[in-house]
């Protein structure tokens, strides 16, 4: 078996990817909370597109992408097919985006919550693997399968544990706890995956892998990442714009000590069922 690092640059990557994934996931479970507080269909749809994004793209995808920047083989180059690792973005926004749906309308159940995480954490285990397929080294890849099957199960329970929060926590400090919790957990699950992989190289010939390197790729991550993250901006403000104007005027204030209300993502009353 080839000799394989996972942490090529010391902490960097997996304090880099952690904070990923808690930025991610804070921005995905704000836009649920504000999904929640809606009852206009077509604003909640939005607002959980808008979290799919978040969590699926850069709460996971983009953190596992970070991960992999530390993962080197050093007796062989490290290249990646770009169609398959685009692949596996698509496949982790669509299958987020899956089970926020499936616990974002309709009422707040058990076995919504339970159905949603087993098809999100699916998906999060096809993109964790669709982007190691997408990896080129210079021999076979192959999985030890138990610490598969424990990242399989890694992944269902997180992804359950975070569409629980989705619909339970509205309060910025449980948000902020939440997204660490969620962030840990998609870590765990990366890092589990990874820890299943061996890698056997071929004997003798020259070392030429077919693909781009991981650097070559950061570019159009980074030229994709912005556009999404501005179009996500750009979104979320027009949509609270519609829905500023669309609520009731406040009532005047009496001038109490209760007159003004901190800024609060916390649910209004009668909101907490889908």
């Amino acid at each position: 078996m080839a000799e394989i690092h996972h942490f090529a640059h010391g902490a960097f990557n997996p304090i880099a990817a952690y904070l990923l994934a808690f930025i991610g996931s804070l921005l995905g479970l704000v836009c649920t909370a504000r999904a929640r507080a809606t009852r206009q269909r077509s604003r909640r749809t939005r607002w959980l597109v808008l979290a799919s994004i978040a969590i699926g793209g850069a709460g996971i995808w983009l953190m596992h992408f970070m991960a992999m920047l530390g993962f080197s083989v050093p007796a062989s180059p490290l290249r990646y097919d770009p169609y398959l690792t685009m692949s596996s973005l698509a496949l982790s926004v669509l299958t987020v985006g899956a089970g926020l749906f499936i616990v974002g309308f309709g009422r707040r159940r058990w076995l919504r919550i339970i159905g949603g995480g087993f098809v999100t954490g699916i998906g999060v285990v096809a993109m964790h693997y669709t982007g190691m397929l997408a990896m080129r080294v210079y021999g076979n890849i192959s999985y030890d399968p138990r610490l598969v099957l424990a990242s399989i199960g890694v992944a269902v329970v997180a992804a359950t544990v975070a569409l629980w929060f989705t619909v339970t926590v509205g309060s910025w400090p449980r948000i902020t706890m939440a997204a660490a919790v969620m962030a840990l957990a998609v870590c765990g699950m990366h890092y589990t995956g990874m820890a299943a992989l061996h890698v056997r190289l071929h004997e003798s010939g020259i070392h030429h892998v077919q693909g781009v390197s991981p650097m070559q790729l950061l570019v159009p991550i980074v030229l994709i990442s912005s556009a999404a993250l501005i179009g996500m901006a750009f979104s979320g403000l027009k949509a609270m714009t519609e829905e500023e104007f669309a609520a009731p005027p406040a009532p005047p204030s009496t001038g109490g000590r209760h007159s003004e209300t901190p800024f609060t993502v916390a649910l209004r009353p009668g909101s907490e069922t889908f």
